[in-house]
């Protein structure tokens, strides 16, 4: 029996399951993704499926990963040194990666994209980047970066979910990361991060072995020995008080240059970055990185280093009431890091494409940075200046010295007077770019790229070599892939690929 009132045939195709449906297959990807952290103390590596559907109607609509599935997670492994620990021992680090690969039943041949990530630390090893980029080519599509301490804090809020807790509470969070050779901090706010700072304290400044004797004493540790009156060599033997006395002065360390307290404490000379102030006022407190283990009471083990005492020592401080916020629970701790990249292609309009050589097509691998600028009303040139040299730091990128793609939401009327108060803007915030003469890749979400590059060449005489796109929506942590141009269309391939954080 029928419902309804006129004949029909049935439809002997219908799609029990959505995935099969062939509309869900054009607005679905998914992607095996892989996610390598290589920091002071400890590498981790995590394979990932990861589900993106496109988030508009157009084809050119951006995607977005709405399902996260982890594959497999490696162990915590302790990150390997050679020659002295002056270099991370990539021969070592890569059969780490290879078993990880066989341990999930993966090759690098079914990995579609990643991330590889060296953070704190291991950054300073003479051979630091020539690893990234060897991961990178050997091992599959990745991202690779290295992240000085503004950049990993800000990874670090958003991968133990401060920056999430912040816009579901709509709240401000103040995120401590530490890890093996530094502490990060990072101001959430309603799902922004509003600033950051990093301070030299960390689990494995100092280490030994079985018998008590110093095997690792990095010039952080050294110095924070001294202070308590210990003066210590490789080799030395200490005794698990002296660790304790070490590892309190750690911790009250770590709880004075959080507060910002006044007057200044001998602490200050401990700060790496600009330190962060007047935004005292936080709602909640979480602490994430190795140390945090042992702060939220989920490790007991010592591994021989500071990272044991200085997490209880935090610990005994904040039940203590020493932390004047509430401490809210971290989604990840020692693993807040990424869980790789996700890659989409999305297709740029041609019509008002601006370039000035052909040598900018193809680029591989260009960061993204979209400075906080308001371009809704009337457009201040001091403005979009400060907000750029302030991106650039934000992410440790030096102006003048990387390549980026600088993207900006453009809002109200492209009117002559306002895109030329916006390109003035971009001359005052890019003056090393300009006098090395390197290369400027500009991206807009709004049909304007041939406007401002015309308005830059024809007005403002920027002889540097000038891309602009359009049509385009990117973020932080996103990076590009950009193709050759496409004939007849005259459109660019762009791919981009976002840092993936844990749910």
């Amino acid at each position: 029996m029928h419902d309804l009132p006129h004949d029909h045939e049935h439809d002997e195709h219908a799609f029990d399951d959505e995935e099969e449906h062939p509309l869900w297959k054009l607005d679905t990807i998914t992607l095996t993704s892989v996610g390598i952290d290589v920091g002071t103390a400890t590498s981790q590596i995590i394979f990932s499926q990861l589900v993106l559907r496109r988030l508009g109607r157009e084809l050119s609509s951006r995607f977005v990963v709405t399902e996260r599935d982890t594959l497999y997670l490696s162990p915590v492994h302790l990150t390997p040194y050679s020659a002295g620990r002056e270099r991370v021992d990539d021969q070592a680090l890569g059969r780490l990666v290879d078993a990880a690969y066989e341990e999930a039943g993966l090759s690098p041949r079914d990995i579609d994209t990643g991330a590889i990530i060296l953070t704190g630390e291991a950054i300073r090893r003479d051979n630091a980047r020539a690893i990234a980029d060897l991961f990178a080519s050997q091992r599959g599509n990745f991202v690779c970066a290295t992240a000085g301490h503004n950049f990993e804090a800000l990874l670090a809020a958003h991968g133990s979910g401060a920056v999430a807790h912040s816009a579901e509470k709509q709240c401000r969070v103040l995120n401590v990361d530490i890890g093996g050779g530094t502490t990060k901090l990072a101001v959430a706010e309603r799902g922004r991060v509003l600033s950051t700072a990093a301070f030299h304290v960390g689990g494995r400044l100092l280490a030994t072995d079985g018998a008590g004797a110093i095997t690792v004493l990095e010039p952080g540790g050294q110095s924070l020995a001294r202070q308590v009156g210990f003066e210590w060599q490789v080799g030395s033997r200490v005794t698990k008080a002296e660790m304790e006395r070490l590892a309190n002065h750690m911790a009250q360390a770590v709880l004075s240059l959080a507060r910002d307290e006044k007057p200044k404490s001998e602490f200050e000379r401990l700060w790496l970055t600009p330190p962060i102030s007047g935004l005292k006022n936080y709602d909640a407190v979480i602490f994430s990185g190795g140390v945090s283990e042992y702060v939220y009471g989920k490790e007991s083990k010592s591994f021989g280093d500071l990272g044991a005492p200085l997490g209880h020592a935090l610990q005994h401080h904040s039940n203590n009431g020493a932390l004047p916020w509430p401490l809210a629970p971290a989604r990840e701790r020692i693993r807040a890091t990424v869980m790789g990249a996700a890659q989409h292609t999305v297709q740029v309009s041609g019509n008002t494409i601006h370039r000035t050589d052909e040598s900018l097509l193809p680029q591989k691998n260009l960061q993204v940075l979209r400075p906080e600028v308001d371009l809704s009303g009337a457009i201040v040139s001091a403005t979009i200046a400060e907000a750029l040299q302030k991106h650039f730091h934000a992410f440790d990128l030096v102006e003048g010295q990387a390549e980026v793609a600088l993207v900006f939401r453009w809002n109200g009327p492209p009117t002559a007077t306002r895109i030329a108060a916006f390109c003035r803007g971009l001359i005052e915030g890019l003056p090393e770019t300009l006098k090395n003469g390197r290369p400027i890749y500009l991206v807009f979400d709004h049909d304007l790229a041939g406007l401002v590059g015309t308005i830059l060449r024809d007005d403002f005489a920027i002889d540097n070599a000038l891309l602009c796109l359009d049509g385009v929506t990117l973020s932080d942590f996103d990076f590009i892939d950009l193709g050759k141009t496409l004939e007849p269309s005259g459109t660019v391939p762009v791919t981009i690929k976002s840092l993936v954080f844990h749910l």
